[in-house]
């Protein structure tokens, strides 16, 4: 309970001076006070039951107290709801009036997004090369000029670009096709209100992001900021993990670090300044542990049978529910690889907590051939085209995991939703 004056500096310690040392001894943080049973609180630290669950109640009703909150939910105090928040930003009914999103300018993927992509949150797109990250970055910088009416927000966009220049003749493609879909709009989209910089190290891009982006975001009614790539510049200068001499350690060390502060500054942006936040995300392979070496003996059933559930609570086993791939394959085609080869968003666990949602995009194959037997063409296989899937990984405002997949293709228009294809399409 070390960290207890820490988030409440004014709780009355003295008042528990008797249970706060067996707690500190026993290594029980706040948080596992608040969501462990009491029970097991009182095992480990042997103290009384009924003493914990007294703390408990005491720490709860001073963080709701914090928050100008009551434990019905109401604002405590006797004060009226309009007259005090505490420390809340809004009220559970401005926030629900307040919901402003981004289209996708795609009716299927705008419903599985229930609306698009909102603002006040950092949302990721993340997969492989061509997978459509940068695609889905250029539709929303220009949809977020679009009045509310039609899915945007009537602001400006930036685009931060930290591998290569904002592709301006894709841009204006996007433009083109927007136009044409939305004649009546007034004033019309316009490449003018999407301001572009590129960020070519990470000294630039911290420099950028620290001291110019707030600033830029209220000069030039910024509503959407989209990052393509967020783990470029890190990948490029931090990611020597395998250094010599401690060198690769204190690398990974700095990048967290540095992965925190970003994630804090982009947080307070996107709910400061009622901006979406966008960024694009590359991945890597992942490599699966090995198998175990067969055995006849019983004793290594009983071995497996004992670790099996140690595995479970490992990361390798729980990221599959987070990255976006490994829960189950193939999508919609079972002509598709049974196993495709897994990926993992770069930037690791401790960035992927700093995101509100993540968004994978999948690409698969699609091999054969008019002459082709078995998908293949004089003993190798003919590539025919590429099927792309939008999954929602994880967002607290859509349904995510296995079965929220949007099979999408790049058309000169955008990103279009496509009917699923049958076995034999």
């Amino acid at each position: 309970m070390t960290d207890l004056l820490t988030i409440l500096p004014t709780f009355p310690v003295k008042q528990y001076t008797h249970l706060l040392p067996s707690l500190e001894k026993n290594f029980i943080t706040t948080t596992d006070l608040l969501t462990l049973d009491a029970l097991e609180v009182s095992k480990r630290a042997r103290l009384p039951l009924l003493d914990i669950r007294r703390l408990t109640n005491a720490v709860v009703a001073a963080l709701q107290g914090e928050l100008g909150i009551g434990p019905d939910g109401a604002v405590s105090g006797g004060v009226e709801m309009g007259d005090r928040k505490g420390r809340l930003r809004r009220t559970g009914v401005e926030a629900i009036e307040g919901w402003k999103t981004v289209s996708t300018l795609d009716e299927k993927l705008d419903a599985a997004l229930k609306g698009g992509i909102p603002t006040g949150h950092i949302t990721e797109f993340t997969g492989e090369s061509a997978a459509g990250k940068t695609q889905f970055l250029l539709t929303l910088s220009l949809a977020a000029q679009l009045p509310p009416t039609h899915g945007g927000l009537s602001k400006s966009a930036l685009y931060i670009a930290t591998e290569s220049p904002i592709s301006t003749r894709r841009l204006s493609q996007l433009l083109s096709s927007i136009r044409s879909r939305f004649p009546d709009v007034q004033p019309p989209p316009s490449m003018d209100r999407v301001l572009s910089i590129i960020c070519a190290d990470l000294e630039v891009q911290e420099h950028i992001l620290n001291y110019q982006l707030e600033v830029a975001i209220q000069r030039y009614g910024v509503g959407l900021v989209a990052i393509d790539s967020v783990a470029a510049n890190f990948r490029a200068e931090l990611g020597n993990a395998g250094g010599a001499g401690g060198v690769g350690g204190a690398n990974m060390a700095k990048r967290s670090v540095d992965l925190l502060r970003l994630g804090q500054l982009l947080r307070h942006l996107a709910r400061e300044h009622d901006v979406a936040i966008v960024v694009a995300n590359q991945v890597s392979d992942r490599f699966g542990p090995a198998p175990p070496a067969p055995s006849s003996s019983s004793s290594s059933s009983s071995i497996t049978t004992t670790t099996r559930p140690a595995d479970i609570l490992t990361l390798d086993h729980q990221q599959r529910w987070f990255t976006g791939w490994g829960d189950e394959y193939p999508i919609h085609s079972p002509s598709l690889p049974n196993i495709p080869n897994p990926k993992t968003p770069s930037l690791g666990l401790t960035w992927t907590n700093c995101l509100s949602a993540r968004i994978a995009l999948i690409k698969e194959p699609v091999y054969g051939g008019a002459d082709a037997v078995d998908g293949e063409v004089g003993g190798e296989k003919e590539l025919l085209r590429w099927r792309r899937w939008m999954k929602i990984v994880f967002a607290p405002w859509a349904e995510g995991g296995r079965g929220t997949e949007v099979e999408f293709v790049i058309t000169t228009g955008g990103v279009k939703a496509t009917e699923v294809e049958s076995e034999n399409g």
